[in-house]
C-alpha cells in the first residue's frame, strides 16, 4: 500500500478519496486505525473477539469517509469518524445480542463523561449517554464484588492487564479471572 503525505488534513484526504484516490482512503484508514482499536477495546463480545469489533469499526470508518460532509463550523472528520465507528460497533454488539439462543453479547462502554467531551454530540445524545452510563454503573456495582468492579472499571478505561496488576498489586491470573467473572455476571444481569 502506498500512502499520501501525512501532513494533509483529514478533510483534504476525504476530498481526494471521494475523487477516486485510493491512496487517500488508505492514508485515512491507517491514520485512524488507532481510534478504531481504542473504541473497540471498550466493548466485549461473548463468543467473539476484539478483532471482530475492530473489523466492524473499520467498516464504520470507511463509511465515514464516504459520508462526511465538511461544513463551516461543523464537526471535524475525526469527530464524525468517532461517532460513525462507535455506532457501527454498538450496532454490531446489539445485533449479536438479538440472535436467538446465542450468548448475550453486551458491550461495555467507558462511562466517564470526559471521554465524550471533545466529541460533537447533541444535548439529547449526551443525556442519553449519561443515563445509560449511570444505569450500567449501578448494575455493575450491584452484580460485582468490589475487586471485580474495580478491575472491570480499569479494563473499560483502556488499562492493560499489566497496568491493572500494577495498580491493584494483584497477579495477572487474579486480574484475568476477575475480568472473566465480571463478564459472565454482567451478561446475566444485562439480558434484555
Amino acid at each position: 500500500m502506498q500512502y499520501l503525505d501525512q501532513e494533509k488534513s483529514d478533510e483534504a484526504l476525504v476530498e481526494l478519496s471521494r475523487n477516486g484516490n485510493k491512496q487517500a482512503t488508505d492514508t485515512l484508514l491507517l491514520r485512524h486505525a488507532g481510534l478504531v482499536r481504542g473504541i473497540a477495546r471498550g466493548f466485549f463480545l461473548a463468543g467473539g473477539e476484539t478483532e471482530d469489533l475492530i473489523q466492524e469499526g473499520m467498516i464504520g470508518l470507511y463509511h465515514a469517509i464516504g459520508d462526511y460532509k465538511q461544513s463551516e463550523g461543523g464537526s471535524s472528520f475525526k469527530n464524525f469518524a468517532y461517532l460513525c465507528v462507535s455506532r457501527r460497533i454498538i450496532d454490531a454488539v446489539k445485533s449479536a445480542a438479538r440472535k436467538k439462543n446465542a450468548p448475550l453479547n453486551y458491550g461495555l462502554a467507558p462511562y466517564e463523561a470526559e471521554k465524550f467531551s471533545d466529541i460533537a454530540v447533541s444535548p439529547e445524545e449526551r443525556l442519553i449517554l449519561n443515563d445509560d452510563r449511570r444505569e450500567f454503573r449501578q448494575k455493575m456495582s450491584r452484580a460485582l464484588s468490589d475487586f471485580e468492579f474495580k478491575v472491570t472499571t480499569m479494563y473499560m478505561d483502556g488499562m492493560s492487564c499489566a497496568e491493572i496488576c500494577e495498580a491493584t498489586g494483584k497477579t495477572a491470573k487474579s486480574v484475568d479471572n476477575a475480568i472473566q467473572r465480571s463478564k459472565r455476571k454482567l451478561q446475566e444481569v444485562l439480558k434484555y
